[in-house]
């Protein structure tokens, strides 16, 4: 009789992840403020972790809908955008104290989400998904016609240091301005992380898993839906303010379709079985627009092409993958492990130079004469034999980790 090894509970793993969360939102501030800000661009390196904390809680408010109630918006970026607008205008308007800006924010995206429940939560599947994505570009078509309110192609700009001091903060300098910002998305993430932990959201599971059964047992399914349907935009209305606060602009462009292909590109990579799931994409979806679109203008297509491998490969997203190899090495051990692990990252790591070496490339030769990286016409030799050689790599390597897994003893 073989024993199974014990393995961490789903408390402990759950307060491992929220100490990340926590270290990863303050100490890379405080570690760059201890070094020389020569060394550690400050400013960027603020506005790249509020850019994070924004879209973590803009993710796990999409995933109230797509993982808890099963509902697939294509529209979620309009209640982020209306709160994000919304609090713009009190904010404008009267001497309100920043820190309570994200309460403005998420009062505007609930307003939103409780007409939306009106026409949508009757709904489900395709045509919850074609609602959506009709009223999303409804809000984006009013952004533009509405210039008073929406602020047109200038947006809705603020004083973020406008506001009354608290405790002689004026949020001013971005330091000040991501602590609240820090502070706002971990008071977030707690506060959706309880609703996913209350019996209303079980419900909304059974909702998502049979809405049929759930009605036979007096379980109103439109009901849920739409409570759900208000908390995820309140939630929404929260990061969209957080935005705000961040870049002191509430844009049109705040409402559109890309932002809301952003927090599902996010959500689904991540997991949205697994609470941090969407939290993992979100942080993901921040190094790609920023780092990697800091390098390269293709990098929406390494977005895609990234988006695709993770959908076919992991289903339920890095989270899930991860889960399956904590199992795996608990079962297993390191050194059965450590090979298989090896070979699958040799073979990533040389598909995404082969891929990106094609994509330079072509970019390269298209847009050679406006600068667009190396010159269209140097020798294209090198290039075709480092994708060869870069592709053989990522095969046998590839080939090496199928056959690990293959001979890897069943549970």
């Amino acid at each position: 009789m073989r024993l199974e090894p014990r393995s961490p509970s789903a408390p402990a793993r759950a307060a491992w992840a929220w100490l990340a969360l926590a270290a990863l939102l303050a100490l890379p501030p405080l570690a760059s403020a201890a070094l020389s800000p020569a060394r550690v661009p400050q400013g960027w390196l603020l506005a790249c972790l509020a850019q994070a904390a924004t879209m973590i809680v803009f993710a796990l408010s999409y995933n109230l809908l797509l993982g808890e109630t099963g509902l697939l918006s294509l529209g979620h970026a309009a209640p982020a955008g209306l709160g994000a607008l919304a609090a713009a205008q009190v904010f404008s308007r009267h001497a309100l104290p920043l820190p309570l800006l994200p309460l403005v924010g998420a009062a505007g995206g609930a307003a939103f989400g409780a007409l939306l429940a009106l026409v949508a939560a009757r709904r489900a599947g395709t045509a919850f998904a074609m609602i959506t994505l009709g009223v999303g570009e409804l809000v984006a078509a009013a952004a533009w016609a509405l210039p008073d309110w929406f602020g047109g192609e200038a947006g809705v700009a603020i004083d973020r240091a406008g506001g009354p001091a608290v405790a002689g903060w004026t949020f001013g300098p971005d330091r000040e301005a991501y602590w609240l910002i820090a502070a706002w998305c971990l008071l977030a993430c707690a506060a959706i992380y309880a609703l996913s932990r209350t019996p209303y959201a079980r419900l909304a599971n059974a909702v998502r898993d049979n809405a049929v059964r759930a009605a036979a047992l007096g379980v109103s399914p439109a009901r849920v839906r739409a409570t759900m349907i208000v908390c995820a935009s309140a939630f929404a209305g929260v990061a969209g303010t957080l935005a705000l606060i961040n870049v002191e602009l509430a844009a049109a462009e705040s409402v559109g379709m890309m932002r809301s292909a952003a927090v599902l590109i996010a959500t689904v990579t991540g997991g949205a079985a697994s609470f941090f799931g969407p939290a993992l994409g979100a942080l993901v979806w921040v190094a790609f627009s920023v780092g990697v679109a800091g390098v390269s203008r293709a990098w929406m297509l390494y977005v895609g092409v990234f988006f695709i491998v993770v959908v076919m490969a992991l289903p339920d997203g890095i989270a899930g993958g991860l889960a399956r190899e904590r199992v795996r090495l608990a079962r297993d051990g390191w050194r059965a492990c450590r090979a298989r692990w090896c070979a699958g990252a040799l073979a990533a790591a040389c598909a995404a130079l082969a891929y990106a070496i094609a994509v330079e490339w072509a970019y390269a030769w298209r847009f050679g004469d406006e600068g667009g990286g190396a010159s269209a016409g140097s020798p294209a030799w090198p290039k075709l034999a480092a994708i060869v050689a870069a592709s053989a790599l990522a095969w046998l390597a590839g080939r090496r980790a199928q056959a690990g897994t293959a001979r890897e003893p069943r549970p």
